[in-house]
């Protein structure tokens, strides 16, 4: 079969690690524990040389190899071997000898898939092939290459563990398992937010029902030209007791009307209104309206416009 056509799919990256290891110490008469400990590129070297005896330049390959640029000199081997063998393979150096678990283990699958497609020599000699290699004497009586990585995992276990020992409680002591105090308190503040956020959504919801209220105020033909002012106002001001009118409620009656007319009510309720010849400037003033208050204001309070608006 050939290395092209082997596929993320196939089954050789269904072995498991177990296999994988065993299968490698049996070929090269090695004793890894670890499929990471393949990492410096020494092994996959090997066992392409167990296939292809005498293409590989075994003493080129250093298996004393622990710093990542000694490793990368075993990969370059291993790539000058694939294309001479025209092996379709790219290598992923940089995360290989980084020594994680993951591409090492799917190298190693990948390496094991390739070599049961081809038929090995039944005369190889792993160890004696070694002895040409850097280190090559002695690799099978040692562990191979043990990445840094392990050690802050056994560190952290260590924390967990102790942090797990002093959060258990004294047998029959009824001493409080600490972080309970701790647990009360964010309780206490989960409970202060919900509350808060409801308050928000309420006064969501009130803002939210006054544009509403705009809304179907614009889009009303009962109401048009200046006589909208005056509405938009009090529904601007309005608070919840005395809010604009709602969906599904009608307009007040005075602004129903088409007879409706802001001057005569500035006239009713004592106030001046305007003209439009007091302003040169053509634009239409807006006259003051009278709004009755509940809580946030005096009644009688007087709203005005800041400036002049234009009607067209």
């Amino acid at each position: 079969m050939a290395a092209a056509n082997i596929g993320m799919m196939d089954s050789a990256y269904f072995v498991g690690r177990n296999e994988l290891l065993a299968w490698v110490n049996s070929v090269l008469q090695l004793n890894l524990s670890r499929v990471e400990e393949a990492a410096s590129g020494a092994v996959h070297c090997q066992l392409i040389d167990s296939v292809h005896p005498g293409v590989v330049p075994m003493h080129k390959v250093n298996f004393d190899a622990k710093t990542e640029y000694e490793m990368i000199q075993n990969y370059k081997v291993l790539q000058e071997v694939f294309n001479k063998l025209n092996i379709n393979k790219h290598i992923e150096v940089n995360k290989l000898v980084k020594g994680r678990p993951l591409d090492n283990l799917e190298f190693m699958q990948w390496i094991k898939r390739y070599c049961d497609s081809v038929s090995s020599s039944p005369n190889y000699n792993p160890v004696e092939r070694r002895e040409t290699s850097k280190g090559g004497v002695g690799a099978g009586k040692k562990v191979g290459y043990k990445p840094s990585s392990s050690r802050p995992c056994s560190a952290a276990t260590a924390v967990r563990n102790s942090v797990s020992k002093s959060a258990r409680p004294g047998a029959g002591s009824g001493i409080m398992v600490p972080g309970s105090a701790q647990i009360k308190a964010l309780n206490e503040q989960v409970a202060d937010l919900r509350l808060s956020v409801d308050s928000l959504e309420k006064e969501r919801d009130f803002y939210f029902a006054k544009l509403r209220d705009i809304e179907i105020l614009c889009q009303s033909s009962d109401v048009e030209g200046p006589e909208i002012i005056p509405a938009i106002q009090k529904i601007l001001y309005a608070t919840d007791e005395n809010a604009g009118a709602t969906d599904g409620e009608e307009l007040p009656p005075d602004l129903a009307t088409d007879d409706y007319n802001p001057e005569s009510e500035a006239h009713d309720s004592g106030e001046a209104a305007c003209d439009d010849d007091d302003d040169p400037s053509g634009e239409k003033c807006v006259p003051q309206v009278r709004v009755s208050c509940s809580g946030s204001c005096h009644s009688d309070e007087f709203l005005s416009s800041a400036s002049p608006v234009s009607v067209n």
